[in-house]
């Protein structure tokens, strides 16, 4: 089932769901500056045997409305749609799964609206803006500096076959090295994007969406929602010694690595991260 959900005047998010619709509800949230649409069919399939799975467009991704010229907006709003989104189907909690971006989105979420949450996942994401230090906790470590020297050509206006190239290229650098890349693959992903958004440019919205509401790291030691935290040894945004710091600051957390996962979904790692999401996720439905 695909619809659009209106979330503020004149903008509405492109939704996708998935599975029973009276199965308990497990909501994919993307990272920035992409579509829903990266998380893969074959997950989304796997998870929607027994689970209702929503994924959808950020505003200024993929199908969504882009407009944050005229409807500017923070990324602590960006949260509040995915609870929007929510509220639009009905369903009043669900297991949250956050990627990048998403997975700082799911931190907020733990610490501002828990009452909505059955379950949390985050996959490549450090801990929110303010997590205390600690004696003997594992160092944070800072995103890859190539990578960000790369990413300062993302939002140059290219034609629309540079443009799938430049994304391919960012899949490679993502992907890390130790699970083969397949340029193949993530070319027919971007095209498949394109044709969904009606469009090929890069929004600069979510680098320009105010960031400061998300630094609520002091809270996460409070919370008591079980959270899932994915180590990606492959990561060159996320070393894997800032997802064990999270899940060292949360206190009803657990940590597991996915052997040479990056910061992609290639098709090898759908079976282990299936894997992992369901077993925390259907032991979260037994509680």
């Amino acid at each position: 089932m695909e619809r659009f959900v209106e979330v503020a005047e004149g903008v509405s998010l492109w939704v996708e769901s998935r599975g029973p619709e009276d199965a308990p509800a497990i909501l994919l949230i993307m990272g920035s500056t992409v579509s829903g649409l990266v998380w893969p069919d074959e997950l989304v399939e796997v998870l929607a045997r027994k689970h209702r799975v929503i994924r959808y467009d950020h505003r200024d991704t993929g199908a969504s409305t882009w407009a944050f010229d005229t409807v500017p907006y923070s990324a602590t709003r960006m949260a509040e749609d995915a609870l929007a989104i929510l509220d639009a189907l009905g369903i009043e909690r669900a297991h949250v799964v956050g990627l990048s971006l998403g997975g700082y989105l799911v931190q907020w979420l733990l610490v501002a609206h828990p009452q909505r949450l059955l379950s949390a996942t985050v996959i490549g994401a450090p801990a929110l803006e303010g997590a205390p230090a600690r004696a003997n906790a594992t160092a944070r470590a800072p995103i890859d500096p190539g990578l960000y020297e790369f990413w300062r050509h993302m939002f140059e206006p290219r034609e629309r076959e540079a443009q799938i190239e430049w994304r391919v290229e960012n899949w490679r650098r993502l992907n890390g090295k130790a699970i083969p890349f397949d340029a193949e693959e993530f070319r027919a992903l971007e095209r498949r994007i394109i044709a969904h958004a009606g469009r090929h440019d890069t929004s600069t919205a979510h680098a320009r969406a105010d960031p400061s509401g998300l630094a609520r790291g002091a809270e996460l030691a409070h919370v008591t929602v079980p959270t899932l935290v994915i180590a990606t040894p492959e990561d060159p945004t996320n070393p894997e010694s800032n997802s064990r710091f999270l899940a060292e600051t949360l206190p009803r957390s657990a940590l597991v690595t996915l052997n040479g996962m990056g910061h992609a979904i290639p098709r090898a790692v759908v079976p282990p991260l299936a894997a992992a999401l369901l077993s925390h996720i259907e032991t979260a439905d037994r509680r």
